[in-house]
Formats: C-alpha cells, structure tokens, sequence
C-alpha cells in the first residue's frame, strides 16, 4: 500500500485524527503538508520528519478561501503538486437545542465544517484532474446518518459532507480522483477522552463493541483510501464506528440518553 511519491495534505492536523493521519500517511511512503489553525500543528510537521519524509506547514482557517489559497500555495511551494487531500478539520464547539442556537454558532460551524471542505476541494482538485490521478478523503462524523440532539450546526454541517462527497466523484471519477466520506463515532482524540464520565460512558455503552475507537484505527482507514488499491472506491460512505449507528433509532426515542446529552 506504498503511497512513495504522493503529496499529501491533511487539515486539522495538529491534533487526534489529523495528526494520526499524517504519521500514517507519512509511514506509507508520502511527504505530507499539515494544516491547522493551532500553531500547535508545527509539533505534527517534525514527527513527519522524524519518519523521514518531507514534511510542510500552514497555519490557516479553512472557512476562508483567501487565507485557503495562500496557506495550500505554500504547501505546494515547499513539497510539489497535491495528490492526497484529507479534509479533517471540524469544530463541534456550538452545543444547544435548535430553538437556542444562535444564527452566528450556525454559521460558524458550517463554515469551518462544510464549507471548509469545500474550500480546500476547490484549491487542489482541478491540478489534480490535470495529473489524471487524485485521492480526496472527507472526514464526515455518524452523527451524519441520525442526526445529533442539541447539535444541530455539527450534524447537518457533516450530512453536508456526504453530497459534496457524492458530487465530486460525479464530476471528476473519470478524471482518475476518487472522493469518498469516512464517518467516524466516538474516536479516543484528547476532546473525546476530555468529556465527563457519564457522557463517554454512555456513549460507549449505545456502541456495540463497547469502546472508543482508537485514532490509528481511522488514519489506516484514510491511507487504505489514499492508495491503488481504493481506486475503485468513489462516492462511498465509511462508517467507522464500532456499530454505533445501529443502535441511533434506539438512542432517539430513549428520554434518559437524550437527557445525558443535555447541555444548558
């Protein structure tokens, strides 16, 4: 599952998912670029050069096209043209009921979320259309599928996710890139372990195999889809998530786990 020669580019990369992908990118073979807001990501950089591949840095917000375009322009400057994108960043900081969130909350999470992605497609895709060979990787969330309570900006920003993975496959399978959506659940990052108790644990306990899910466990998700041997994988949807969806009909209509989930 070699990636050696391949560029790839992974958002939110200065922590959790972001940053266990990279490495593993970066096992596989491929010079990476790590973007984040947090110019913490720096940190993520030197491990990546501790493996031994090349390795680029920018600090930027994604929801800003301006601040997207100069941030992958140096990242292309430093390693060469983009053949992997992994769109991981996403913020899930807004937490109330529809009736209680405010219009700015909303928009901030779909800009960071959705139009995020959108944003970083936009900046790569077409170069790598002309390379006829391209692996794009949407990081979307369970919550995609039934919907979150009191976090309505997260979930449809997510459920967003999915049609603008759909739509790229649409317009540029034939162009030699695929674009599929993993769908993490409840994945062990420093914000998940951070949760109170009886939250995670009440998680893990609607999660058929009883646990979190580990962050290597997605990030070889992301290489396998980032290599030959996905190449026939296009516009699919990945849950990863231990069998959490299965129980989301049962999590609906039960009042105590809705309660649990609860925040003022």
């Amino acid at each position: 599952m070699s990636l050696e020669g391949k560029v790839a580019l992974v958002t939110g990369a200065a922590r959790g998912i972001g940053r266990e992908a990279a490495l593993v990118l970066a096992a596989e073979g491929a010079d990476v670029g790590v973007v984040d807001i947090l110019p913490e990501v720096e940190a993520t950089a030197a491990a990546v050069a501790k493996i031994g591949r090349r390795s680029g840095t920018a600090v930027f917000d994604v929801s800003d096209p301006a601040q997207v375009h100069e941030g992958v322009e140096r990242i292309r400057r430093e390693l060469g043209p983009i053949d992997i994108l992994v769109n991981n960043a996403g913020i899930v900081n807004n937490v109330a009921p529809i009736a209680r969130m405010s219009h700015e909350a909303w928009q901030r999470e779909l800009a960071v979320n959705l139009s995020g992605a959108f944003n970083m497609i936009k900046e790569v895709v077409e170069s790598m259309a002309a390379r006829k060979w391209g692996r794009i990787i949407n990081v979307s969330s369970v919550g995609a599928l039934g919907g979150l309570h009191n976090q309505v900006a997260y979930a449809a920003s997510k459920a967003g996710i999915l049609g603008l993975t759909k739509t790229v496959t649409l317009e540029y399978a034939r162009e030699g890139i695929t674009c599929n959506a993993i769908l993490p659940g409840l994945i062990a990052t420093p914000l998940v372990t951070a949760m109170p108790a009886e939250i995670r644990e009440g998680a893990v306990a609607m999660t058929p195999a009883r646990r979190l899910g580990e962050t290597a466990e997605v990030a070889h998700l992301i290489a396998f889809l980032a290599s030959d041997r996905a190449g026939f994988l296009n516009g699919t949807e990945i849950p990863i998530d231990g069998g959490m969806r299965l129980n989301f009909g049962a999590l609906g209509s039960r009042r105590e786990v809705r309660e649990t989930w609860r925040r003022p």
